[in-house]
């Protein structure tokens, strides 16, 4: 059906073409916000006189953020951070989503499993079992027990579970009929079709380890090993003038907390921003629509 061009379908483009153009504002409008603040002087900040451009603009947040020669190395430790649980959490969920997404008669011990996963969604053991289990483990003060200590989202699971089960039985049919076993169809069949879900997780563990600082605060003996969030965390929370110099007390006495939280925000989500739009294409692809044969 071709689509009439009237007055009345322009008229329409032209308020849907608003409609989301004052969506995308509304969304940047935060973004834009936490930055004008973070530019801006103490005073200026303090007494909200901020709204969309600086007052009195300058870089002082950023400087006394960034000034610390731990910044660097902790920037690092989160980027380590990020690569290795986000492969790790992929590696892990997707091979214990495939196998619960099978049928009892595939996986006899299927809901025994299953019942235990949503039993440890909703209950723990609490925060000093963890801590003496990840310590007992030798992974105290290792950037391993930051990834591993989280490194099973029971919720992730859920969800590719799910989405596995609701793939066309047919699918499983035909490559049983060309001779595949379990592996080369998790790997040629459920995972390629999964691209979407798989990618909205790996960006919901990307975002858990950048943004996460408690492991870092209780897993680390010391400032030099840090993940970024937990050293910037324990710069506006815990300032420590005893040991500054006088520039440094100078440019401490020209901030705010609010200034310092607005870099401390923009900075974490900053990287977010930018993986972002490589995965957001998985998410509005049906892959899986035409997969099945008539």
């Amino acid at each position: 059906m071709l689509r009439e061009n009237t007055w009345r379908a322009k008229l329409f483009d032209l308020t849907l073409l608003i409609v989301l153009l004052l969506i995308a504002f509304l969304c940047l409008l935060p973004l834009w916000y936490t930055l004008a603040v973070s530019l801006s002087e103490k005073s200026a900040a303090a007494a909200g006189r901020v709204w969309l451009w600086p007052v009195g603009f300058n870089f002082n947040s950023y400087k006394q953020i960034m000034g610390d020669g731990s910044f660097f190395n902790s920037f690092w430790i989160s980027i380590q951070r990020v690569v290795l649980g986000a492969s790790v959490t992929f590696f892990i969920t997707t091979l214990m989503a495939y196998p619960l997404s099978r049928s009892t008669k595939e996986f006899r011990m299927r809901n025994v499993f299953m019942w235990i996963l949503v039993f440890t969604l909703l209950f723990n053991g609490g925060l000093i079992p963890w801590y003496m289990t990840i310590k007992e483990l030798g992974l105290y003060d290792t950037i391993w027990g930051l990834v591993l200590g989280g490194g099973v989202p029971v919720f992730n699971v859920i969800l590719i579970v799910n989405f596995f089960r609701n793939l066309p039985k047919e699918l499983d049919e035909a490559a049983l009929v060309d001779g595949a076993g379990p592996w080369r169809m998790l790997l040629t069949l459920y995972i390629p079709l999964a691209v979407p879900v798989l990618a909205t997780v790996t960006l919901f563990t990307i975002v858990y380890h950048w943004n996460e600082f408690f492991h870092g605060l209780v897993l680390t003996s010391g400032q030099e090993n840090y993940p970024l969030q937990t050293l910037i965390q324990q710069f506006v929370v815990v300032i420590n003038t005893a040991n500054m110099t006088e520039d440094q007390y100078k440019r401490m006495s020209e901030l705010s907390n609010q200034t310092l939280n607005a870099a401390k925000i923009f900075i974490a989500m900053v990287p977010v921003l930018i993986i972002y739009p490589f995965l957001q294409r998985f998410f509005i692809h049906g892959i899986t629509l035409g997969s099945v044969k008539e």
